[in-house]
């Protein structure tokens, strides 16, 4: 019998059939690690598919000089799809993948996901049902760091936060979500406090003026 939580994240799981259930149940792993913990780096070859049923994992592209840019993120109940592209493709992985909680799941093997892959077709459509849906998600980011400033992009993250208390976050943070350099960021705020549109205090950022960063943001 498939684990009560993992069908609870993975509803679609209940459509196997016996064979394809008891195969899935007898293989697949509990697996859990800390926040912060590096679950993946680029050029890995994956040993296992995972089904994450608590937590969150951040998924980012390294360049070579140290630069990164957060791609997406997986939630419980959600799956990687490059990670799922990796192993069908037989391929090392592209990105990093990290912790950004404690997580939890199960690790299903390499040769187990080819053969449910083959042979299931519950299991062929939870894989592919977020495909389209995050690959959109990927070429909108692409395309909003290669064509927006990076201020009306700056504007758009800080107003995207919980703006009821400061923002607990560091420059760096915020570069690797807008995939830019720390310095860039830096420099930014500089100038919208300037405006008096944010107050900056050591490790926090406090929006003064939500109007004038909507309009920045809109404008562009």
């Amino acid at each position: 019998m498939i684990d009560s939580e993992l069908l609870i994240r993975f509803p679609q799981l209940g459509e196997l059939d016996a064979v394809a259930a008891r195969h899935l149940t007898e293989q697949a792993r509990p697996i859990a690690a800390p926040a912060g913990t590096i679950l993946a780096r680029p050029g890995e070859a994956l040993p296992h598919f995972v089904f994450l049923t608590r937590g969150t994992v951040k998924v980012r592209g390294l360049s070579e000089g140290g630069r990164e840019i957060v791609l997406y993120r997986v939630a419980a109940g959600e799956t990687c799809v490059l990670s799922s592209a990796a192993l069908l493709g037989h391929l090392s992985l592209g990105a990093e993948l990290v912790a950004e909680s404690d997580i939890a799941g199960f690790a299903l093997p390499d040769s187990v996901f080819q053969q449910l892959m083959a042979t299931a077709p519950a299991f062929r459509q939870l894989i592919f049902a977020t495909f389209g849906a995050r690959l959109q998600e990927i070429v909108a980011l692409l395309e909003d760091v290669a064509f927006r400033r990076i201020d009306a992009r700056l504007a758009a993250y800080l107003l995207a936060q919980d703006s009821a208390r400061p923002l607990s976050v560091t420059h760096q943070e915020i570069a690797a979500e807008l995939g830019t350099a720390r310095e860039v960021v830096s420099r930014q705020l500089k100038e919208f406090e300037r405006r008096a549109w944010v107050k900056l205090t050591r490790g926090q950022i406090e929006i003064a003026d939500r109007d004038a960063l909507s309009q920045l943001h809109t404008a562009d």
